[in-house]
């Protein structure tokens, strides 16, 4: 059985956290898009990690780790994120990198903090790990496949020509150092040394898992409204969020995904510029930020504070449907045990008119929230197991916007740790 679990909203949503607890029961865990420009939190027995390209369901020693072809691979970044979990005594992983996966070159990091720089006030909000020059120069085709590497003769004549291209923009557009050919070659042959025990043809060796009844796990990063086509474009990552974007970032038939797990926040939050209807300011925000996440809610990559909001309906329903979901995962509840009263946002108000639909970004520049309040239920309800022993407004809570989004929501998260989970 195939399983994919994804975002619903701007990324943040506790996916990690869903993804290595579902992992307990699963074989393979594949990463299918993205780069190392965004994090998944994850507390277990071993400690408390931020990963940035591992699945999260490394901590298993049953499991096999999957970098699929729609990843942009950082090698050192992988590397490192290896070692700094096996320094916490978590058994090294069984790895497996896409032969079809495309590397993100150190130019590309680079051109991400140039470009950034040289938009000033107009920049997207990037995380500078060179993601969108990566996706750039795959689709422009020039980009560098993993299996390159192994071929010297292809690899060296790529390297010249690709220092000729950059090298003009860089001197004439961001009147910064040149690139070195023979530096870049090296380094790549240093990526060739690392990376070579872990290569191999990940579509076929997942239709053979697939095949033979193994279960795979397809772990998306950010969340719908991040997505380029789906997304508050422009602000949007550079690469599809969406769960049927996973069989193409693994090589695996569409109609292998049965199960689309999507993750929601029990209420908003967000890194990043982009339009934010929801988004609440001031001591109101700090007080969630604070409360949020294990230890605040702080980005796992960059360590920015996070916009934070009340729960998004309209986002939220418009994500799931996007996704395709058949279950959703509502996270962090906890979280807001504080509060008297707890807003949700059930609609926008554009031009004097309230919609339930996700509009397009031009028309989301306008749109005001639409609060209902519902009560607070003022209790902790970490370590409870059973959905009936939560308190009454906590399940309204639940059960309200269940209907307002109009998918199930068949697991409540109400604490950081693996087993903080309510089966409904």
């Amino acid at each position: 059985m195939v399983k994919a679990v994804v975002g619903a909203n701007w990324g943040d949503e506790g996916k990690g956290k869903i993804t290595d607890m579902l992992a307990k029961d699963a074989d393979i865990i594949v990463r299918f898009q993205g780069g190392a420009n965004a994090g998944h939190t994850i507390v277990n027995h071993y400690g408390k990690f931020a990963l940035h390209t591992l699945p999260s369901g490394v901590f298993y020693e049953h499991t096999t780790s999957v970098i699929g072809n729609g990843v942009a691979l950082n090698i050192p970044v992988l590397f490192e994120e290896i070692r700094s979990i096996t320094e916490q005594q978590v058994p090294a992983p069984k790895l497996l990198v896409s032969d079809r996966a495309q590397i993100v070159m150190p130019y590309h990091i680079l051109f991400d903090q140039y470009e950034e720089e040289r938009l000033g006030k107009a920049s997207f909000g990037s995380t500078k790990s060179g993601i969108a020059p990566f996706y750039s120069d795959k689709y422009a085709k020039v980009g560098y496949q993993v299996s390159e590497l192994f071929d010297d003769d292809v690899l060296k004549e790529k390297v010249k020509r690709t220092c000729e291209m950059k090298n003009v923009l860089l001197e004439h557009l961001y009147h910064k150092p040149l690139l070195d050919p023979d530096e870049l070659l090296e380094t790549l042959h240093g990526y060739r040394d690392i990376i070579a025990p872990y290569v191999c043809d990940v579509s076929a060796y997942l239709w053979n898992a697939w095949k033979s009844g193994k279960t795979i796990l397809l772990e998306g990063q950010l969340g719908t409204l991040k997505d380029p086509d789906h997304g508050i474009y422009p602000m949007v990552t550079s690469s599809s969020t969406l769960a049927s974007y996973g069989a193409i970032g693994a090589g695996l038939p569409p109609y292998a995904i049965e199960k689309v797990i999507t993750v929601c926040k029990a209420y908003s939050s967000a890194v990043g510029a982009g339009d934010f209807v929801s988004e609440i300011f001031g001591e109101e925000a700090d007080e969630l930020r604070r409360r949020g996440g294990d230890g605040g809610e702080f980005g796992a990559t960059t360590g920015r504070p996070r916009r934070m909001g009340w729960f998004d309906c309209v986002a939220s329903k418009y994500g799931c449907r996007l996704q395709g979901t058949t279950d959703v995962a509502f996270t962090v509840l906890d979280v807001l045990g504080y509060l008297d009263e707890i807003p949700v946002c059930v609609g926008y108000e554009i031009d004097g008119e309230v919609t339930t639909e996700f509009p397009v970004t031009a028309k989301l520049h306008k749109a005001k929230p639409v609060l209902k309040t519902l009560p607070g239920w003022k209790c902790d309800i970490r370590g409870i197991r059973r959905y009936e022993d939560l308190p009454k407004n906590c399940r309204n809570y639940i059960e309200f916007v269940e209907k307002e989004i109009g998918f199930p929501i068949t697991m409540v998260s109400n604490g950081p740790g693996r087993e903080d989970i309510i089966y409904r």
